[in-house]
């Protein structure tokens, strides 16, 4: 999962302080994340899923599919 996350920053030229800001908090506590020093807590990993238009499965590594699923349907 922590290369996963790394490697969509990378894909997308950004960097972890850009992605720290859209997350709401330290580049140095996100970094923790791609390192895999800490736990990405869940409320993180939707975020993510949702702002690199990816699944929350494909950033946890149970799917090689990038494109997230579609939406359930109320």
């Amino acid at each position: 999962m922590y290369r996963r996350i790394r490697d969509l920053r990378e894909d997308r030229d950004l960097n972890q302080t850009q992605v720290a800001a859209m997350l709401g908090m330290s580049q140095t506590g996100y970094s923790k994340y791609e390192t895999g020093e800490n736990d990405i807590p869940t409320w993180a990993l939707i975020k993510l899923a949702e702002f690199y238009g990816t699944s929350v499965d494909y950033l946890l590594g149970l799917t090689s599919e990038q494109k997230p699923y579609p939406k359930a349907k109320k």
